[in-house]
């Protein structure tokens, strides 16, 4: 049986153990890092921004993993099936990216090598991305600015989950997948234009204190479908997510929970179409992948790999209030996440 919790609640007690397990529409789970007793090599913390149109994927992701930093973009044309990547390791961060405690206000700035990323999250919904990357793939440079606007009365998924046998362990996670984006990116010569109704926003914000293994699913994706706006936030893996699952489907930034959803994948070939199912008959989809990337950092004893694969989807999903939503060609993306140290 899920839990949603509808009142503000601690996600943790006074000696650092995690409780009040279960998932949110709304920001009421309380973070508080200087209750976590366990070593800061063990905290996780990132944020990341999935921009959408039906040319483009943008990923652009500031991620703390104790023993290993991450800052990177990615670009992925859809019509060229070409990626174009940057990314900066940071040996042994250990919080000092200073990531913020709540995924609603607060900024995260970085600066590596003369690049910039910048997010801005203000109090009324609305943030702001900041990029400048000298050096973005073949010497070319990734520079501008986006903002990310909210649907009316938006709704996020915020889920806490445990792992099993880990009795300190937990995720803290924010997935909204229906952000409204304008903005312009230079990317060298060539203006990447994203305006209001043809370009959206996928927002994964994660608070972690994990095992010493961990592995993830999730997928993603945001757009137009029948004039409503329509996204989801699907995923599954070592947690224990019987208590409140990270997964959902959005209309016009309201939020129609779901129950496990399950990834058919070809384990010879991610490039070959997809399909998802959930357990309550609530969401079926296909995924055509249009180009893939795989990941792979080492820091002696700690590794971190993904599987990265972008494309659209279409499917459909039964509402809460028993309607079927049919939806064609949401452009997002799919991820298998793996660490160990």
């Amino acid at each position: 049986m899920q839990v949603e919790v509808e009142e503000p609640l601690s996600i943790l007690d006074e000696e650092g153990h995690p409780l009040n397990f279960g998932w949110a529409r709304m920001p009421y789970f309380i973070y508080n890092p200087e209750l976590i007793h366990i070593s800061r090599r063990r905290l996780s913390e990132s944020d990341r921004y999935i921009i959408c149109s039906m040319t483009h994927i943008l990923i652009l992701e500031v991620f703390d993993d104790g023993y290993l930093g991450y800052i990177g973009a990615a670009i992925l044309s859809l019509k060229d099936k070409k990626w174009t990547t940057q990314t900066y390791i940071v040996p042994f961060p250990m919080g000092s990216f200073e990531m913020p405690v709540s995924s609603e206000i607060g900024a995260v700035r970085m600066q590596q090598k003369h690049s910039l990323i910048d997010f801005i999250s203000m109090k009324d919904g609305v943030r702001i991305i900041k990029t400048d990357i000298p050096q973005f793939g073949h010497h070319r440079r990734l520079r501008g600015e986006l903002v990310l606007f909210s649907p009316e009365g938006a709704q996020s998924l915020f889920t806490l989950m445990p792992w099993r046998g880990e009795k300190n362990a937990f995720r803290y996670s924010q997935r909204s997948p229906w952000f409204i984006t304008e903005g312009v990116m230079q990317f060298g010569t060539t203006d990447l234009i994203f305006t209001r109704g043809n370009a959206w926003g996928i927002f994964d914000w994660n608070r972690i204190a994990r095992p010493r293994a961990n592995m993830q699913y999730w997928a993603a994706a945001c757009g137009i479908s029948g004039g409503q706006q329509a996204g989801f936030s699907v995923g599954y893996g070592s947690v224990d997510s019987s208590q409140g699952t990270e997964n959902a489907f959005f209309v016009n930034g309201r939020l129609h929970k779901l129950d496990q959803v399950t990834f058919h994948i070809s384990p010879s070939n991610w490039l070959l179409p997809w399909r998802f199912t959930s357990n309550d008959n609530r969401l079926e989809m296909e995924f055509t992948p249009s180009q893939e990337r795989v990941e792979h950092h080492q820091l002696g004893f700690y590794s971190i790999r993904r599987h990265q694969v972008c494309g659209l989807f279409s499917g459909k999903a039964l509402l809460d209030d028993g309607a079927e939503f049919t939806f064609q060609n949401l452009a997002g993306f799919a991820e298998r996440h793996k660490t160990r140290f």
